[in-house]
Formats: C-alpha cells, structure tokens, sequence
C-alpha cells in the first residue's frame, strides 16, 4: 500500500491544482482526497491506518508537502528499448531494411527492457511509451504501449497492438530509392495496393465462415493488417509536410480506416483543417538540427497553435532522435513558444494516452487508474526542476537522492 500525502496534485483533469493525499490499493488509486474537502476526520483516520497498520503490513507513506505530483508522464511516439544505448547502427531493432512492407513485425519481438533508455526514461518522470517499429518502411510494423519498469517485455506491456505503422515523405524515399520506391506517388500506391488486397483477403474470410477449407492461403503481411482494414488498429502515419499529411488523411478515408498523425511538422500552416479532421496529432521532435528538407518549418510552436485550433495534442521525443528522459522539457519549450501550460501537461499524459487508446489505465490521477505519478519539487516541465520520484504501478522505482 502507498499514501501520497500533502502534495500539490496535477491531476490532467482539472485545470487548477489542489493540495491533496492519494491512497494507493492493488497498484491502483483508490482515494483521491483534497484537503479541502470537509471530511477532514476520515482522511485523518485513513493517514492514521497507513502510519499504525493494525495488520503489521508495511505500508509506504510519501511527504510530499513542498512538492507536486504529477501523472506519470507518457510518450505516444518513440522507438524506446528498440534502438540500443552505446551500441551504434547494428544495435538498432527498430528498422527491417530488406523490405519496404512490413506490417507483420511486432514491436514486442524487439524490445530490450534492460536497455540504458528505458531506465533513463523513468528517471525523467516517464512511466509509459507507445513504442515501436521506425519510419523506414511504407509499412513497419506493429507499436505497442508499455511501462517503462520490469525486466520482461511480456510482463511491462499495457496494450499490445495499440498502431500499425506507416510512413510517407522522404524516409521510405530515400531508403528504397533504388528498390523501386522513388516517389510519393510510389508510396502511397504501396499503401494502398496492400490496404486494397487486405479487403479481399478479409472478405474471403468472412466468406469462409467456420469452413476452414474455404479460408484463403495465409499471408501473414495481409494477416497482421486485417484489424486495420476492420477498424480494429489505426494506421499511425508518420507525416511531416501538409502534402503527406493530407496524403494520409486521403487513404484513411478512402479505406475507412483509423488514423493518428505523427510528428506533424507542418500542421501549424493548416491547424484549421486538421481540427476539422479531428485525428490525433503527435508532434515533435521539435528539438535540434533541421536535417533534412521536410523538417525546415518544425517549431515548439506549432503544439500550441494546434491545441489552440481544437486539435488533440501529444508532444513527443521519437526518442532516441530526443532522448526519452526530457518529454517534460520539450513541453516547456512548447509553453516557452506560446502553449498554454494546462494543455502542455496534457500533452505529455492524457492525451497521449488517447493517442494510444490506453486513457482508461494511465495519463491522469483518477481513482481506479494504474498508480503512475511522476513527483517533483518544482513545475516538471521547467530544467529547473528536480524529479523526487517516479512511481509506476505504485511501486517507487526512482528516489533522488536525499537532498532538498
């Protein structure tokens, strides 16, 4: 059991903050008790039971008086436990480059949870990640969510599949160049050519009914997008500039499939629109070198003018290209260029949740949710800051060293 108490709580629900103590049961929250409300006596007696348990179990209590207490901070795009730390290009798992068509890879085969990042990742505060296959290929793979604590995969998973990934604009461009992908054209008939025998391969299928010999031959590449083309997984479209970005709303709704749009470079220049759209949009990574020509209108702005327009807003790392650990201070520069710092939070817990369709465990201190906090002294989302502690599952697994 664990009691959080006298710790200024930001919850991602309300936009003002309020002195409180959390009470955690089973790794969940059970209680969430403002220090305003005027059932003063039963906190006293719930604090009472935590510090003299009549049962002798040894129960964790956390002063967090001076301090603020966060959700745990989550990354709706990143490559996290997939891209070896100090290892160089042969330690990456995060891209099949013998095929440009690769939906059937699976993001829990390759990820390394002994790996330097993840535990880099907890100790800036963040406790879950949608991870997952690179941006080579105009289909990738399969991304999952995952917590970012434990030392088997199967155990640290949240929601596994939660995407399927696919890429427009120049990656997929400029790695198959010479294997028969040269142009945008190219690509998008790619996608579509695999979405388009999908659909029959569903409906023959369907077709078979419980007549096994009526099935069609098994493709696994087919196999892996068929909750795609049912509705089932969206498509998680790695797009910086407008034309790719309307490129991937165009087969989505051609093929009536889900989508979330990733990275979104240019979308400050048509924010209007993609409100109107109502896809989820991840941004980022904003941080850094401009490196190729796609990237030439990135800003810590364009978050900002997209909340602002209505959009739902995940600020991401793509870590390693940020390393995961500093999701929090690319939220600030993001209040730094103009967001508001309400929306900043949300954007590094609740909505990438959404994004992820896992807002039911994680991104917001809620009862019944998983017991993720990210504590501090100071506003996280300032270098600033000190972490205090991150606590995933209602287990501490950073503390600080003891200082002020």
């Amino acid at each position: 059991m664990l009691c959080i108490k006298n710790g200024t709580i930001y919850d991602a629900v309300e936009r003002e903050p309020y002195i409180g103590t959390i009470i955690v049961e089973n790794d969940k929250i059970s209680a969430i008790l403002k220090d305003e409300d005027r059932d003063g006596e039963a906190l006293r007696k719930i604090l009472a039971t935590y510090e003299k348990p009549d049962s002798g179990e040894l129960n964790v209590i956390i002063d967090a008086s001076g301090m603020n207490v966060y959700p745990g901070l989550v990354d709706a795009h990143s490559h996290l436990g997939l891209d070896g730390y100090a290892v160089g290009f042969e330690g990456q798992d995060y891209n099949e480059m013998n095929d440009i068509l690769t939906p059937q890879l699976r993001a829990i085969d390759g990820f390394y949870p002994q790996d330097e990042t993840v535990k880099l990742a907890r100790e800036g505060g963040v406790t879950c990640v949608g991870t997952g296959p690179g941006s080579s290929n105009v289909l990738g793979g399969m991304f999952m969510a995952v917590k970012t604590f434990g030392h088997r995969v199967d155990d640290m998973v949240v929601k596994f599949p939660v995407a399927m990934k696919c890429a427009f604009g120049e990656n997929p461009k400029k790695c198959y160049k010479d294997k028969g992908n040269y142009s945008r054209m190219t690509t998008a008939f790619k996608l579509r050519d695999m979405l388009k025998r999908t659909l029959e391969y569903d409906k023959k299928i369907k077709s078979a009914g419980d007549d096994e010999s009526k099935l069609p031959q098994y493709d696994a590449k087919l196999d892996a997008l068929v909750p795609v083309v049912r509705g089932e997984l969206p498509l998680k479209a790695h797009a910086h500039r407008v034309d790719d970005i309307y490129t991937a709303i165009r087969i989505a709704r051609e093929f009536g499939v889900g989508l979330t749009i990733e990275h979104c470079t240019d979308g400050h220049l048509i924010a209007e629109d993609l409100a109107k759209e109502g896809y989820p949009v991840a941004v980022g990574p904003s941080f850094g070198h401009a490196t190729k020509y796609e990237l030439r209108n990135k800003s810590f702005a364009t978050p900002g003018i997209l909340a602002k327009a209505g959009c739902q807003v995940s600020i991401i790392t793509d870590a390693p290209v940020i390393p995961q650990q500093y999701l929090a201070l690319c939220a600030g520069l993001a209040v730094k260029s103009g967001m508001d710092e309400f929306e900043a939070l949300k954007s590094i817990t609740i909505n990438p949740a959404r994004h992820l369709t896992i807002d039911e465990r994680v991104g917001s201190i809620e009862r019944g949710k998983d017991a993720d906090f990210a504590i501090s002294r100071g506003n996280i989302m300032n270098s600033e800051s000190q972490l205090k502690y991150t606590i995933i599952n209602g287990r501490i697994v950073y503390e600080a060293e003891k200082t002020n």
